[in-house]
């Protein structure tokens, strides 16, 4: 009797600890597929619907980002639209950086081709990331973005 309590006690220990492991990777996965995302948004812009664009962006975003991308959305707008600007962004690597409870900071590698009326042939230009994310209520939102070298 006593090793069937001792099995179950274990076996139950194990199942827990494989049920969180599930859920570790899960919600690091999901703060990964935020900050792609993020960056896509970010580097994804047409001139032709710049304003729903931008609106994506929005509502993508929290806090701190949030606060600065809508102070500078209308003039960005502005000049995307005058320009006539197409950039269209790919994700080429992605990691998470680190990761603690609702708030994790990932790595982002995109290459963004852009192009114009000015006529140029859009040549592709490499950008890294590091995108915070924040989960708020269940959803994964961009919290602040910085252009790293």
């Amino acid at each position: 009797m006593l090793l069937v309590v001792v099995l179950s006690g274990l076996l139950g220990g194990l199942g827990y600890g494989y049920y969180k492991q599930l859920q570790n990777r899960q919600a690091e996965g999901e703060f990964l597929q935020a900050a792609r995302q993020g960056a896509l948004n970010l580097t994804t812009i047409d001139w032709e619907q710049a304003d729903a664009d931008v609106q994506r962006i929005m509502d993508g975003a929290t806090g701190t980002f949030y606060d600065d991308f809508a102070t500078r959305s209308q003039p960005f707008v502005d000049v995307v639209k005058q320009a006539k600007s197409v950039s269209v962004g790919t994700v080429t690597e992605a990691g998470l950086e680190s990761w603690t409870g609702d708030e994790a900071q990932a790595l982002v590698a995109v290459s963004v081709k852009t192009s114009s009326s000015a006529g140029a042939e859009p040549v592709p230009r490499a950008w890294r990331m590091r995108i915070a994310v924040q989960r708020i209520d269940g959803q994964f939102k961009v919290s602040r973005v910085e252009f790293v070298a």
